[in-house]
């Protein structure tokens, strides 16, 4: 159990409060792009736990907060997440550096949208998700935010996949745990070739 009176929890700590709550399971695993993994993440397992969602936030929230442009823009700057997993920690981060605004991006038509009437133009904005696998949503979230005429100027997660391919420039990017996580193709599966046991899961 992470302690509230540690500012930033250790990497080590982090991954036993995510392995505790089964928001981190280690196995055989297949996603339904046909990928497979030794280990699963299911966030909103930890995230359930309104102390723990408190402890990742803020955690993530003071390692923004370490940054310049950051700490210069507060409070007047919005905290923007893709639903719906990014939603918590928005939420979360945004109580924690007491930013004025928090909005969030919608599917809609495979696309990611801002509510209609939003006016976001000249806003300086932090964006945040709970977790960063490809980089994909997070380079979308960035385009969004420009196409509206708002500046990121941070991005946050808790986690992040090292394989991540993330197009952000000089944007600083702060997250509580970097993971180098392995990924195969069936052919290709260590796991499979072993003969071990698989469990088919959802992202």
């Amino acid at each position: 159990m992470i302690s509230s009176a540690q500012l930033i929890p250790s990497k080590e700590a982090v991954l036993d409060l995510l392995k505790d709550t089964g928001a981190l399971r280690e196995g055989h695993f297949e996603f339904p792009n046909g990928v497979h993994s030794r280990q699963y993440f299911q966030m909103p397992l930890a995230m359930r736990y309104h102390g723990n969602a408190r402890v990742l936030n803020v955690a993530l929230s003071r390692l923004l907060r370490m940054e310049h442009e950051v700490l210069a823009a507060l409070p007047n700057c919005a905290i923007i997440a893709p639903a719906a997993g990014g939603i918590p920690v928005a939420f979360g981060v945004r109580e924690a550096l007491n930013a004025d605004q928090i909005f969030w991006a919608e599917k809609e038509n495979g696309q990611y949208r801002l509510r209609q009437y939003l006016d976001a133009h000249g806003l300086r904005c932090i964006v945040v998700d709970d977790i960063v696998r490809s980089g994909k949503v997070i380079t979308l979230m960035i385009d969004l935010v420009r196409e509206v005429g708002a500046e990121v100027i941070a991005i946050g997660s808790l986690v992040h996949f090292s394989c991540a391919k993330l197009d952000i420039g000089d944007i600083p990017y702060k997250s509580l745990v970097n993971v180098d996580a392995y990924f195969a193709t069936r052919n290709d599966c260590d796991q499979c070739k072993a003969g071990e046991p698989i469990e088919s899961v959802r992202v």
